[in-house]
């Protein structure tokens, strides 16, 4: 499977009505994409290990989609073999009166990885182009001045989120930015399995339901998001999201490739460390 088929070149449209949510590429079914997925986490293990022990570089995972896309689904069995110090996520919900007295970076900045460990947004300053593009009143509740206002507020947006991804690229932190790509019909049926299943209740939300009635202006909102902001040092991809196992798939593999790409290797012990390691260990051996 060659992942680089979901990337969102920059500067070149991304229009979700061509992108079948069903695609499972060369995948037939689930198992096939199981072996794929449990190769990649033993790789991620590997790869992770060496990542924090470099602690040259942060990796940045955001997770964007329509409600019921799989973002928990796919944040619970990809990372599920990595060492939980060095993973942290965080999912990002209404603002907090706290927050709403910042500017919109402001809470996602806190939340930003160090480096030698991998932060993963569960949604993310995104929403300040797409659900608060939906929902005028939510931008009022901000306090944007007035002079942002009269301008083209998204525009600047979209400008402003550029440059803080080159600032945190050009500072060590690498961004991989995921949008999963789940049909209305497939959300429903979803949507009714949370509803009719005991075990799936408590995920139930009713303002889901009453967000299906935006559904064609926030699928607008995503690709001009997408269109604006796929850059060379913060791409889009957008996966095919119909099935939660192909979407595993496919973000195991981006993640292996992406961690792969850095060429790490464990930190080199300098000639004062090789000499404390050797008094430390005719030590240990004398005991």
């Amino acid at each position: 499977m060659d992942h680089t088929n979901f990337l969102v070149p920059p500067g070149q449209p991304c229009r979700l009505r061509d992108i079948d949510p069903q695609f499972t590429s060369e995948f037939e079914n689930k198992s096939d994409a199981r072996h794929k997925l449990e190769s990649d986490i033993e790789r991620l293990a590997a790869l992770q290990d060496v990542f924090f022990a470099a602690r040259t570089y942060a990796l940045l995972v955001i997770l964007q989609g329509m409600d019921a896309a799989g973002k928990d689904s796919a944040i619970k069995h990809v990372m599920s073999g990595l060492n939980p110090q060095g993973v942290a996520v965080f999912s990002f919900k209404a603002p907090s009166g706290l927050e709403l007295g910042h500017d919109y970076l402001w809470r996602a900045e806190k939340a930003l990885p160090e480096r030698g460990r991998l932060g993963i947004f569960n949604r993310s300053y995104y929403e300040e182009v797409l659900v608060v593009r939906i929902h005028p009143d939510f931008l009022a509740r901000e306090g944007v001045p007035d002079y942002a206002l009269h301008g083209d507020l998204w525009a600047d947006r979209f400008e402003d989120i550029n440059a803080f991804e080159r600032h945190l690229f050009r500072n060590g932190t690498h961004i991989v930015k995921i949008f999963l790509h789940v049909s209305k019909n497939e959300q429903r049926k979803r949507l009714l399995e949370r509803v009719d299943d005991p075990a799936k209740n408590w995920k139930f939300s009713s303002q889901d339901v009453a967000e299906r009635l935006y559904w064609d202006r926030y699928q607008q909102a995503y690709e001009e998001a997408i269109d604006r902001t796929s850059t060379e040092w913060a791409p889009w991809y957008v996966i095919p999201a119909d099935r939660k196992w192909f979407v595993r798939a496919v973000l195991g593999d981006i993640l292996v490739a992406k961690l792969d790409s850095f060429k790490l290797h464990y930190p080199t012990p300098g000639e004062d460390q090789r000499a404390q390691l050797a008094a430390m260990r005719s030590k240990l051996e004398a005991e």
